[in-house]
């Protein structure tokens, strides 16, 4: 009977406790609490009009900063020619379409094309095999670790995938090669690589499993090796089924603009003898036609040459390829330092990119030489913020939030960084800049790779208090570099461990 009083007057206490927040979970949201909230809102103002307002609207329509739109022109004081707006479409290569916007304006001037592509399947089809190889690589060198281990959870994490950066174009590049779009066009699976990407991440995880009940059951490393390149061949096997099968050797088809020629006997304006020369520059015969017996147009002259990928790359770049350094702005790191950043590699036996970090006027100014130097700026930044897509604009307070709540929403660029409220996300390419009479740039004009029909026909306006807060990253030729600021890539770099949520980010641009 004693037992019983105890159990029923614990039970009542407990009640009590609970029913006055005396006995909740510290910190927990209380009743008084849930009242506390629910009184201070209703005492500052009535909100019916807000509440039926966005409840019934789309928050960006609502809080567009229309005095941002009403400012705005499409004028810009310097810009590049481009190429034709490409489109990336349901896929995440942004950093390859970027890259062949950077790439692809060199090959038109050499030869006077009006138009030109590289092939984006071509490269996304070794960056694939190479990242899988990668992978597996990594799998065998943490075989020890235990699955919670953070580098080794970050492979599970990006594997497979369609991301990456500049570095991996570079690589790609020198491996492989480049080919013209005709050469390997795109294909559904290329333009919308979800469930490619799917059934990769899976197979790959499935490998990983096995090396590593291999490596428990005793198996040497040279076993889980040899296991490894049986294992690439499925994985060439569902590229091919996706991507088509790359070209070892292709003919390059173009017409090319006429030689100033002052003959009048109707002879073609070049050597005859250059007609039937073979070459071998990688590339294989050079046939001229003259196309028509119509004079008005007898001077067309058509040009056919044989490359593979690699004789092909070697013959429009060469030697002749800038040192591409790579700058961020990351006011969470020590300014003028020199990072090296593991992990990010895509192919193997390829050292991981060091990073200068430097305060964002560097990264503005370096864009600006390279504009003028006829060089389009690569760059990444977080393009999920403050843009606004009907009108192609990209400027800080483009929406006010804080008048549509009456909440502050401002952080520092530091604090947006450090609480992973921004980080490297796209990949585009800066080919034009304005500035207003004192010189001052006001906007910078940007190639995307979404499409003519998403921005202003494919481009974009970048305001530079956007670049101020948004833009992390550009890829700068490094002989504009003032001559200190080339010593500090010859510093040695901090270790950045591939776990880092920012430095992590730059491996999935998409």
């Amino acid at each position: 009977m004693k037992i019983l009083k105890n159990i029923i007057f614990f039970t009542f206490l407990s009640t009590l406790l609970l029913s006055t927040g005396l006995y909740a979970q510290v910190g927990a949201i209380n009743s008084s609490l849930i009242e506390k909230l629910e009184n201070n809102f209703k005492s500052q103002k009535d909100h019916t009009y807000s509440i039926n307002t966005i409840t019934n609207n789309n928050i960006k329509d609502l809080s567009l900063n229309r005095s941002k739109v009403l400012e705005h022109n499409d004028i810009f004081t310097f810009k590049l020619e481009g190429t034709d707006i490409i489109n990336q479409k349901s896929s995440g290569r942004c950093w390859i379409f970027a890259g062949v916007n950077v790439f692809a304006p060199k090959i038109m001037t050499k030869l006077q094309l009006s138009d030109f592509e590289i092939s984006e399947s071509y490269l996304a089809f070794y960056d694939k095999l190479e990242k899988a190889n990668s992978f597996l690589e990594r799998i065998i060198e943490l075989r020890d670790k235990p699955l919670d281990n953070r580098s080794l959870r970050g492979e599970m994490e990006y594997l497979f995938g369609d991301g990456g950066w500049w570095n991996y174009m570079l690589s790609l590049m020198d491996k492989y090669g480049i080919v013209p779009i005709s050469a390997m066009p795109e294909t559904k699976q290329s333009n919308k690589t979800g469930q490619l990407n799917s059934l990769g991440k899976t197979l790959l995880r499935k490998f990983a499993a096995e090396l590593r009940q291999m490596h428990k059951d005793g198996k040497k490393e040279k076993d889980l090796r040899e296991r490894k390149e049986a294992m690439l061949e499925d994985i060439y096997k569902l590229l091919v089924y996706n991507y088509g099968i790359p070209p070892k050797e292709f003919t390059f088809r173009y017409e090319a603009k006429p030689e100033e020629d002052d003959s009048t006997d109707g002879s073609l304006p070049f050597d005859e003898e250059a007609d039937t020369t073979e070459t071998d520059t990688t590339a294989a015969d050079t046939i001229t036609v003259d196309t028509t017996e119509n004079s008005s147009e007898k001077d067309k002259e058509i040009i056919e040459k044989t490359f593979t990928p690699l004789g092909f790359y070697q013959e429009y770049f060469g030697d002749n390829l800038a040192e591409y350094v790579a700058i961020v702005n990351n006011p969470a790191k020590k300014y003028n330092t020199l990072y090296k950043l593991e992990g990010t590699r895509n192919i193997h036996e390829q050292a991981d990119l060091n990073v200068l970090n430097m305060p964002i006027a560097h990264l503005k100014n370096y864009s600006q030489q390279s504009l003028y130097d006829s060089q389009s700026v690569w760059f990444a930044m977080d393009v999920g913020k403050e843009n606004y897509r009907d009108s192609a604009i990209m400027a800080l307070n483009i929406y006010d939030y804080n008048l549509t709540f009456g909440i502050d929403f401002k952080m520092t660029k530091k604090e947006r960084i450090e609480y992973s409220d921004i980080a490297p996300s796209h990949a585009m390419v800066i080919t034009g800049i304005d500035t207003a009479l004192d010189g001052s740039t006001t906007k910078w004009l940007v190639e995307n790779s979404w499409g003519a029909e998403v921005g202003d026909k494919g481009y974009w306006y970048m305001y530079d208090s956007w670049f101020d807060e948004y833009v992390l990253l550009v890829i700068i030729d490094k002989a504009l570099l003032s001559d200190d600021d080339k010593k500090l890539f010859d510093q040695k770099p901090e270790i950045i461990e591939d776990w880092e949520p920012f430095f992590l980010a730059l491996r999935n641009l998409k």
